[in-house]
């Protein structure tokens, strides 16, 4: 353990007790972090590489006719890997939902913010695109540091105005691949080759979209992990210390000493009394060389522990290691691992917090998958025409209009009739729903004939009887009100 009269090490309350992108005075520190390199770092651009080229592509990719993903709001229609749901599968997104962030917690009580750190858009973004833009036009942190603190002039006038350029762009082609996702490719391509007057809307939306975007990676930056993302916040409970983290090894690494002074003390031209150490003390592999800090974009210093601002991208391991080359010490100094791990020497991941996860997270998905294969192939909505009465017909008949929304689930295109099932009657189409195409709806009107003597009373009850490719596959029920005063 390092000793309490370190120096150089940071006190544990002082470090709890604020924020490294917050000064003093309550201004925001810049974080101008290093560009990380090294085998983490290789690793995560192929990741990102990956994840960027299928959020590209995505809009463009179709299954069976159906967008890979499609989250329409405003029209009520939600596409899944191909598969739609609609409003009256509510319950399937409900338990699919709860499945989805039940893995959250068991994935990050268990991995810790992996998914922070490799996958997250923001980071995938803000590190891997944004971070590299910038530090192609302005330089690594040392001359983004000359730059800012340079007086305005044409040199740094030009390298501004041409990274928020390219800034804005780039947002402005992620706003419009989100919106793709919301209202589907082709009516994004209808915004952006018609006239602007006829898609006011889609426009402002567009802008809207942008201007978040570019305020976000331009200059909110690692903000938005502190204070608006709930993950990082929930990380706080999900944790233990069996959790597998971005972990620096107190044990190896302390007590910590510079090049310097390990020289001077080798040397004998310093005793550990005056490098600030006890006498029975030894230096661990930490040279105290801050390059961990320096590459860290959260700005924190790992070796204080695990943090809520952490983010687990890897930076500071991979810088860490190429300092472990250079003075000819083992890499992991700091590695992913746990803190049990690391102060007991076991590691246990299945522990039984995440047993009882584990057990709920599959009942959910077996529940979820169960619904789903039991979910049917139509669903057929019939309602009265609002509004309207009855209607007296000769031969002592009466009639009602109804509206009917039949949805086609599967994947083929369905051949559809409805038959009036009781009581005995006739079925009047008034628009015709014979085919439906597939994972689509259709929408219609029909009149129902009624004789007198087959009502019973204001409202008489009616049953439907669904038929897909001559099987019947379901049965609908609705209401046909007749005179209160007839005559049987």
């Amino acid at each position: 353990m390092a000793s309490t009269n370190n120096k150089q090490r940071t006190d544990k309350k002082q470090f709890r007790d604020h924020l490294s992108t917050v000064n003093e005075q309550g201004k925001r520190n810049w974080i101008f972090a290093k560009q990380p390199m090294g085998q983490y770092y290789t690793a995560r651009n192929i990741v990102a590489v990956v994840l960027l080229a299928f959020f590209f592509s995505g809009p463009f990719i179709t299954i069976n006719g159906n967008p890979l993903l499609l989250i329409n709001i405003l029209e009520r229609k939600f596409v899944i890997f191909g598969v739609a749901f609609w409003p009256q599968d509510l319950h399937l997104l409900v338990f699919g939902m709860l499945a989805f962030i039940l893995f959250i917690v068991v994935f990050t009580a268990i991995f810790g913010r992996l998914f922070c750190g490799w996958a997250c858009p923001q980071t995938i973004f803000m590190e891997m695109v944004f971070r590299r833009i910038e530090y192609w036009i302005e330089g690594d942190a040392a001359a983004q540091v000359r730059l800012n603190r340079a007086p305005w002039g044409f040199k740094k006038i030009q390298k501004k105005v041409v990274k928020h350029t390219v800034f804005y762009g780039i947002a402005f082609l992620i706003s419009n691949m989100f919106l793709a996702y919301i209202i589907g490719k082709d009516q994004l391509f209808e915004i952006i080759t018609d006239p602007p007057s006829q898609h006011l809307g889609g426009l402002s939306s567009m802008i809207i979209f942008s201007g978040v975007f570019y305020g976000v990676f331009a200059f909110m930056r690692e903000q938005v992990c502190h204070f608006v993302c709930p993950y990082g916040r929930m990380q706080s409970v999900m944790l233990d210390n069996n959790s597998i983290n971005v972990m620096y090894d107190y044990k190896r690494g302390e007590s910590r000493a510079s090049v310097k002074n390990r020289y001077q003390l080798e040397n004998r031209k310093a005793t550990l009394a005056d490098l600030g150490f006890s006498e029975n003390e030894t230096f661990g592999d930490c040279i105290d060389c801050f390059q961990c800090v320096k590459v860290c974009p959260m700005g924190i210093d790992i070796r204080n522990g695990t943090q809520m601002e952490c983010v687990h991208c890897t930076a500071c391991m991979d810088a860490c290691d190429s300092i472990m080359d250079k003075i000819d010490k083992p890499r992991g100094l700091i590695r992913y691992s746990s803190e049990n791990a690391i102060r007991e020497e076991k590691r246990k991941i299945l522990t039984p917090r995440i047993t009882g996860y584990s057990a709920v997270l599959m009942i959910l998905v077996a529940t979820f998958i169960t619904l789903l294969t039991m979910r049917a192939d139509t669903e057929t909505t019939i309602f009265r025409e609002p509004g309207t009465l009855f209607q007296e017909l000769p031969d002592d008949k009466y009639s009602n209009i109804y509206n009917i929304k039949v949805i086609n689930k599967t994947f083929t295109e369905m051949n559809y009739e409805l038959r009036l099932e009781q009581p005995q009657g006739e079925i009047v189409s008034l628009g015709d729903i014979s085919t439906i195409p597939a994972q689509n709806s259709a929408e219609g009107r029909f009149l129902v004939k009624l004789s007198n003597n087959q009502l019973s009373g204001l409202q008489t009850e009616i049953t439907f009887s669904v038929y897909a490719n001559g099987e019947k596959i379901e049965t609908v029920s609705s209401g046909f009100i007749g005179p209160a005063d007839r005559n049987n």
